[in-house]
């Protein structure tokens, strides 16, 4: 599955202005950026949904588990080498992606994950660098904590 390359995307009969959708979930995103059972409940509900749909949600499935976990690392302070812009787009995509009522309700079966999937990869676009380097910390980290042979 390709993400897209451009701000706007067509759906069906529904026009998806990521920008548009990424402000809106944004400003919600802000009550999550510290440690709460909210931002807990938040990443458990993203977790099920994404479990649930891993078929449907193809290579974004991999994408949206690195979201999560640098949402997690985010709020647990374990990670801060990240701007604030970029964790609340994470966190803006976590919210958008598990709101059953998106631009196509998710109720929609075959078509309501393709929204998602599609903000998962212009959040991804957006931010790839800045993932990157979470990706090389979780994996130095991983090393660091190894058991030595």
């Amino acid at each position: 599955m390709n993400f897209p390359k451009e701000v706007n995307v067509q759906l069906g009969s529904k026009h998806l202005d990521f920008q548009k959708e990424e402000l809106k979930y944004v400003n919600s995103a802000k009550e999550y950026l510290t440690p709460s059972h909210k931002t807990e409940g938040l990443l458990k509900k993203a977790l099920k949904k994404a479990m649930v749909n891993k078929v449907s949600l193809g290579e974004a499935f991999g994408k949206l588990q690195l979201f999560l976990e640098l949402a997690g690392a985010y709020t647990k302070g374990e990670y801060r080498n990240v701007s604030t812009s970029t964790i609340l787009s994470v966190l803006g995509a976590i919210i958008y992606f598990i709101s059953p009522l998106d631009v196509v309700p998710d109720f929609l079966v075959g078509i309501g994950i393709l929204d998602d999937v599609a903000v998962i990869g212009f959040t991804l676009k957006k931010i790839s660098g800045e993932l990157d380097d979470f990706k090389l910390w979780q994996k130095n980290n991983s090393m660091m904590k190894s058991p030595q042979d």
